[in-house]
This record gives C-alpha cells, structure tokens and sequence, in this order.
C-alpha cells in the first residue's frame, strides 16, 4: 500500500490518495475522526490558534462502505487561512524551514502561503491514511502505540508493558508521568513566552510483527523502511531502534538480547534491538523514537536574504504557529509507523 500526499497548507484542501488497499475494508470514519482529533491544536496555549474542521471526504475507492481496491482518495478541507501573515516571507525563507530549499526546487513557483506544501498542515491527510492501515494491521493482529519520550531534556519515564501505552492514546498530553508531562507543558509555555520553540522526541512501539518479515537487503531492511516514512514527517530529524545511541555506551555483554522460550515462542529477554536484527523482524515489539526539531518559525528577529537582491536582511515572522510539535505529532508517527508496517507485511 502506497501513499501519495497533495495540497497546501493554504489551498482549497489537502488530501493524500493510498493505492494498493485490500478490496472489502470497512473503513471506520470514527476511528478516522478520533485521530484526527488527537493531532488538532487544543485551547490549551500549547499550540497554533489555527482550527480547522478536519472533516474527511472520500472522493474515490469506496463504494457501500467497503473500499474496491482502487486508489482511495481522502480529502480535507482547509477554511482558516490567514495568507497575508506570509506574504513579507515570499522571498526571504525562514531559517531552518523548508522556504529556500523549495523556492529552490520549484524554480520560483513555491507556494509559500502557510509553508505550502512543507507545513506540518499535511500531517492531517497522513493521519487520516494511518488510520486505514491501523485498521488493516488490527486483523493482523499488530498495533501501534507511543508516548512522548522527551521535551526539550525533560524525559517521560520508561514503559514497562504495551497495555501502558495503549491506555495514554488519548491524553491530551499522551505521557506515562503526568509529573514529569507538567513540566514539558511548562518548558513549552515559557518558550512560547519567549517567542522561542522547543523540539523533543516521541517514542513508538509496533506491538505483533510477527519475525522473519524484512530483508538485510536495501529496500527490504526493516529498519530502512520505516525510517523512509518517518523521516517523510516534517521537523523528523533523528530516527533510533531499540537501544539507539545507547549502544555507543555499552559492552556486547549489555547490548545482546538473550533468547527465551515462553508460551511455546522463541523471545527474548530484553529488546535492545528494537525488534529487529539483520534488518528483519524477530517477533519482539518494534520500538523506536524519532526526534523532532524546534519549530522554525520563531517570533524573535533572525537572519535570512531577500532571493530578489542576495542582500542580507532581518526577518521577524508573524502568524500563528505552534511553540513545540511534539505534542501534536504523536498520532503522526504513529501514522508513519502503521504505513510502514504494512509495507514490512505486504499489506
């Protein structure tokens, strides 16, 4: 199953058209809606003042409420749009975002308005795809849970069970330590104060991947595939497995995982791995965090140049943009990890 992404962030609508679904799914609007839902800003000063409805239309590959094995087309309607926030942005990009390298790439003919086609705004088409391959994956018997693992330096604790995270889904704020989930909420308010943003990391675990699916091969290693979809994720810009960067502060004898047999099935003991060795799975939960950067568009004065006249000038961007995405992101990547984990089954 492939996913094609289209529209802006400013445009009539956004939509993403997946291809290759199986023929006879029922796709469950709630479900849909509820993920939507967890991704949308909350009147909480934690995120952008932008709402949209997020209602999803289904335009082609459904018919009687089962899909027909034709391209679905999902589309999302875009409503408040305030353009003219980036029209002194045309041509002097914003510092770590996407503007120069697309101006660049478009030849002159980027959408700017919003981030265009680069705004987080496209991750709601992404969830509503995820959705459809959480459903698929469900009859496999595997699921896809996370948490924020961290906000700038301050850490959730460990899960310790899956059914831990499955609990948390629908938090607004989805952390296993309300605690410690208070001061991040804080971190991002005093950034927001500061018309600064902050970055941090969501962890995520593929529960039921049966072993010996993947390849060490490229296009086939498990860990390259997920890592393809993630990375597609705007501000990704750090995907560890299993014990991550870890594994530069342990011996052999730490970083391997002992085999064990329990209830008939080979396992093992500890899962370092993150699920997977020699680019394969090996029937332990796939877990993984992807890290994600502080949002670009900062209120603070910052350096940029005009592309018209190559003179280097002080941009200061107005707007309505969110102080940190983490938050808001979490049922994002785990949209990104249920797409993957279909291609890993060939679903």
């Amino acid at each position: 199953m492939r996913y094609t992404i289209f529209g802006e962030s400013h445009g009539p609508a956004i939509g993403v058209t997946l291809e290759g679904v199986t023929p006879g799914l029922e796709v469950d609007m709630e479900l849909m809606g509820r993920e939507l839902s967890r991704r949308a800003p909350k009147p909480d000063g934690l995120s952008t003042s932008r709402r949209e409805a997020d209602q999803v239309h289904i335009l082609s590959g459904l018919f009687e409420g089962k899909t027909t094995g034709t391209p679905l087309t999902l589309v999302i309607q875009n409503s408040d749009q305030h353009s003219t926030d980036y029209e002194a942005l045309r041509y002097t990009p914003r510092p770590s975002h996407g503007d120069y390298a697309g101006f660049i790439g478009s030849k002159g003919n980027l959408d700017y308005r919003g981030g265009g086609h680069f705004s987080g705004r496209l991750t709601a088409p992404l969830v509503a795809a995820g959705a459809v391959a959480k459903q698929l994956l469900a009859q496999q018997g595997v699921w896809v849970w996370s948490h924020i693992s961290a906000i700038y330096g301050i850490l959730d604790r460990a899960w310790e069970d899956v059914e831990e995270l499955k609990a948390i889904a629908d938090k607004p704020f989805p952390v296993l330590d309300d605690a410690r989930g208070e001061e991040m909420r804080q971190a991002i308010l005093e950034a927001k104060n500061d018309q600064d943003s902050v970055g941090g990391s969501i962890e995520c675990v593929v529960a039921g991947l049966p072993a010996g699916f993947g390849a060490p091969d490229f296009g086939r290693n498990v860990e390259g595939i997920f890592s393809q979809y993630l990375f597609a994720v705007p501000a990704v810009k750090a995907v560890a497995f299993g014990a991550g960067v870890g594994f530069s502060y342990m011996r052999g004898t730490e970083a391997n995982d002992p085999f064990e047999v329990k209830d008939g099935k080979v396992l093992t003991k500890t899962n370092h791995a993150g699920g997977i060795n020699g680019g394969i799975t090996n029937g332990m939960p796939v877990v993984f965090e992807a890290t994600l950067r502080p949002t670009p568009s900062i209120g603070l004065p910052q350096e940029s140049v005009d592309l018209r006249t190559g003179e280097e000038v002080e941009i200061e961007i107005t707007g309505r943009h969110d102080p940190c995405v983490v938050h808001r992101a979490v049922p994002v990547i785990e949209a990104a990890a249920a797409l993957a984990a279909c291609e890993v089954l060939g679903i």
